[in-house]
């Protein structure tokens, strides 16, 4: 049979049996971890339904409330860039049970928190260990996983980040509707202590580890560089949602205030980290290993996946706002709306992984990426009477070509590295995920508040207003996915037999 595309030869290759299976062990290990995963992401997924509910119960503003999720993505922004050296000093299971124990012990507090600010504290500690599971599932599949079955396991992930999020809001809004914002941590916490149980007996270590000493100023101006841009980008929102009156003008220009600052702190201290990281990775002491990109198909994923992250997460923060402030749709029926996208695309991923393995990456992201482009500019033809019912049909095509960009650049990212730099390069995909979805959303919604306000001002009904806001967002997201057309012919299968990059140096 004739290959479907070139894949990409490389010096340095270690060939992998083309029968060769996972050992038992070994498959549990991935089930395990893919089990933590979905339990982590379901819990972040509930809390943007529970946050009006906890306004009201803790008697907070929507100003304190979002903090619920901003101090959740802090965390994450800080704590994903030092996984890549962590995965390399500590075990899997090490690092297994401390990402569980700190998800675990964050979720108990949240449950049992007196008050609004214990309850943030919580999120900061269950963030810490969300942070750690995803580079530390993606690193083990790279190193367990032989190359040419790596896209029907990285189907297994594209599972868990759809249907923990199809799942998450109708199961917190049904909660919410019965029993209380507290029994969201309640459903949680003992799955995730079985998780941990579990784990603790069954899972062995696997790879290599390192003595490297931990950079501790390369920690601190990674807070700072990546939290201070998620921490500017989360107030973009703030400053563009005031209206009229001399309170509302103070408030707007002390949000932008903070926001200009909190980039300009980000920006420079994410070049000097930048910098520090290019100085130590020349004895191999870098706290995040920039010689991932030396891969040009590494770096064209990455960069793909940032616009598509951008572009989707931006959408999907929007979209439940478009629904429920303008066409009148409850919480709960927003989510069954999108529940058929989700569930499509989490049945979907094993079969695109196993296309991804026989004919390569291309022949999934071009349509992938067609699809996505164009369901977006349909998304700007909504206006304030567009039936239910096409809004549906629309996210679940949109769903599909998100299915098929997402497994082949998880796996075609890196699958262009190094073994040694795999848990660098997931590090740099997580990261870029979060800063970029930061990103997407803090601006989408930007542009809908201000152009809501704007037509608002100029007599337009609520729902006319916020039809022209949704419009604007979603028109921003189809510009920004243009470039994906291109990206899609640019991003290869590695070889089979593992293209492992330029030598380190």
């Amino acid at each position: 049979m004739a290959a479907t595309e070139t894949t990409m030869p490389g010096p340095a290759r270690t060939t992998a049996p083309q029968g060769h299976t996972l050992r038992p062990e070994e498959n549990r290990v991935i089930w395990l971890l893919l089990a933590a995963a979905f339990v982590a992401i379901l819990n972040e997924t509930t809390m943007g339904v529970a946050i009006p509910h906890l306004i009201g119960d803790l008697g907070i503003t929507a100003v304190d409330a979002q903090w619920l999720t901003t101090a959740f993505m802090l965390t994450m922004a800080v704590v994903i860039p030092i996984t890549g050296f962590l995965l390399r000093r500590f075990t899997t299971r090490a690092m297994f049970i401390a990402a569980m124990s700190l998800f675990s012990l964050g979720t108990l507090v949240a449950l049992l928190a007196p008050g609004f600010p214990v309850l943030v504290v919580a999120r900061v500690v269950q963030a810490s260990g969300t942070a750690i599971m995803m580079p530390l599932l993606m690193t083990t599949i790279m190193t367990i996983v032989p190359p040419h079955a790596r896209g029907r396991m990285m189907g297994r992930v594209s599972i868990v980040m759809s249907l923990a999020p199809a799942i998450g809001p109708t199961l917190s809004g049904a909660l919410l509707d019965t029993l209380g914002w507290r029994w969201i941590f309640g459903i949680v916490l003992p799955i995730a202590l079985v998780a941990l149980a579990v784990g603790a007996k069954w899972i062995h270590n696997l790879g290599e580890t390192t003595r490297a000493r931990i950079d501790v100023l390369s920690v601190i101006l990674s807070a700072f560089g990546f939290g201070g841009i998620v921490y500017g980008l989360s107030q973009i929102g703030g400053a563009a949602s005031h209206g009229g009156g001399a309170a509302d003008a103070s408030a707007a220009a002390t949000s932008t205030m903070t926001l200009w600052i909190a980039l300009g702190v980000g920006a420079v201290s994410l070049g000097l980290f930048l910098w520090r990281q290019v100085r130590l990775q020349r004895s191999d002491d870098a706290l995040l290993d920039l010689r991932v990109f030396h891969s040009a198909n590494f770096s064209l994923s990455i960069a793909q996946m940032a616009l598509l992250s951008m572009a989707f997460f931006g959408v999907i923060t929007v979209l439940p706002l478009y629904m429920q402030s303008v066409l009148g749709i409850s919480p709960l029926e927003t989510g069954l709306a999108v529940l058929p996208g989700s569930l499509l695309m989490g049945l979907l991923g094993p079969f695109i992984g196993r296309i991804y393995d026989a004919r390569g990456a291309r022949v999934l992201l071009v349509p992938g990426a067609i699809i996505a482009v164009g369901m977006l500019w349909f998304y700007t033809t909504f206006t304030e009477t567009t039936p239910l019912w096409t809004l549906i049909a629309g996210q679940t095509v949109l769903s599909l070509g998100l299915a098929l960009s997402f497994t082949p650049l998880f796996t075609a990212s890196l699958g262009s590295l190094q073994p040694k730099f795999y848990s660098y390069g997931s590090a740099i995909l997580g990261t870029v995920q979060q800063v970029a979805g930061a990103a997407g959303i803090a601006v989408l919604i930007a542009v809908m508040s201000g152009v809501s306000a704007s037509a608002a001002a100029d007599g337009a009904s609520a729902a006319v207003a916020g039809a022209a806001g949704a419009h604007a967002a979603f028109l921003l997201a189809a510009i920004i996915s243009i470039p994906l057309l291109i990206g899609a012919f640019l991003i290869r299968k590695p070889d089979d037999a593992e293209y492992a990059g330029p030598p380190a140096h």
